[in-house]
């Protein structure tokens, strides 16, 4: 690569990140619905193999998400709204339990003066909020409906984002194929290699945790209230959707659980009780449910993921956090293709010439059916390169 083009991709990507960071809020309906079509690509094409025409088989798929979505809020917005409500009524004994048991604990064992919460003006400033929200729905909409300007983006977002979910999902394949289509010639084979390879870590990852975060979701709810916790299924939701970020699920949810039983039943058996469904679960999750479903082969280490949740959400918010997997995903691809080039380098001390030893694929790549080629970067393809045995592209 000459110092000019090494110059142009540059700017190219730095021109990219700064549309992406100025129109961040604007992008973020496209970016879940563009995450939404690639989820329910898979379906598709499988309906389309079956024979069945492509705008039949995109709307069978765009009616079956909108069903599942709208059962979720049917089913757990009012059960969850039950269980706020219980938690605002429970509120009073916790904090006169919290005065009289643990803040005089606190003072005997540190010698810390710890000032006394006022649970009259607590419980008054939350039911009052809670009176006036008139409810979950009713609290959202009043955030949202606070201005006139967040009243139009809402509404735009909402009706968006079905639409465009389901014109992504119908043209998804053409999507695909006119970016292919725009690669520079030389550099094409070898970039759909590495898009396929980031597509099949991201798509195992992300259907596999969606999965995990149901299953653990049910877990902790189900042990919860077999220990007797009156909040068990609001908490047990939480630490399934928060498990997405490692490890977060059994901090957030456990601790919930801990202060809720200790509060409900003023003892040390329940707390332990409770500690010891976050156990089994863990647990469950790393013996069973990761490896089996997630798989140990997709490579996304935990702390690559938290850290590029925490940097996208930092650099472009709401949208970053969308895009922090997607982008771990291909870097994680190009990290492994940069390791396997250097270990066939003549940098390294590989025995044959760099070229020859990326010309030449090792058996098992070639069992894979992926094709490396030599050229300019290592990437271009000859255009009299014969292709392998198998090869379809």
């Amino acid at each position: 690569m000459t110092d000019s083009r090494s110059w142009q991709l540059l700017a190219l990507a730095v021109l990219i990140g700064g549309l992406i960071y100025l129109l961040a809020p604007v992008l973020t309906p496209f970016a879940v619905a563009a995450l939404l079509a690639w989820l329910g690509d898979p379906l598709v094409d499988r309906l389309e193999r079956r024979r069945v025409s492509r705008g039949l088989a995109v709307a069978l798929v765009f009616a079956a998400m909108a069903s599942v979505v709208a059962l979720a809020i049917v089913a757990l917005v009012p059960l969850l709204e039950r269980q706020i409500a219980r938690l605002i009524e429970k509120l009073p004994q916790g904090v006169a339990w919290a005065n009289g048991v643990i803040l005089p604990w606190i003072e005997t064992n540190t010698g810390m003066e710890v000032s006394r919460f006022d649970p009259g003006r607590m419980i008054d400033i939350v039911e009052a909020h809670w009176r006036q929200a008139g409810g979950i729905a009713s609290t959202i909409l009043g955030k949202v409906t606070s201005s006139g300007l967040a009243i139009v983006g809402f509404i735009g977002t909402v009706a968006l984002l079905p639409v465009v979910t389901f014109y992504f999902m119908r043209d998804w394949d053409k999507m695909v194929e006119s970016v292919r289509q725009l690669l520079p010639r030389h550099v094409e084979p070898t970039a759909s290699r590495l898009a396929r390879e980031s597509d099949a870590v991201l798509g195992a990852f992300i259907r596999g945790q969606l999965a995990v975060m149901v299953a653990l979701g049910m877990f902790y709810s189900i042990g919860l209230w077999l220990v007797g916790v009156d909040l068990a299924l609001l908490i047990g939701m939480i630490a399934g959707l928060v498990s997405f970020v490692p490890y977060l699920g059994v901090i957030v949810g456990g601790g919930m659980a801990l202060i809720a039983a200790a509060i409900q039943f003023q003892d040390l058996v329940h707390p332990l009780m409770v500690l010891g469904v976050f156990v089994l679960g863990q647990m469950l999750e790393g013996f069973v449910l990761t490896p089996k479903i997630v798989g140990d082969s997709v490579g996304l280490h935990p702390v690559a993921v938290i850290f590029a949740i925490l940097a996208g959400g930092t650099l472009f918010g709401f949208l970053g956090v969308l895009l922090a997997l997607p982008v771990a995903a291909v870097g994680m691809v190009l990290l492994r293709e940069a390791h396997r080039r250097y270990l066939a380098s003549e940098l390294y001390g590989a025995p044959a010439s760099g070229a020859d030893a990326l010309a030449t694929p090792a058996p098992a790549t070639q069992e894979q059916g992926t094709r490396i080629e030599a050229g300019p970067l290592g990437l271009a393809a000859t255009e009299n390169s014969t292709p392998a045995a198998g090869d379809t592209r």
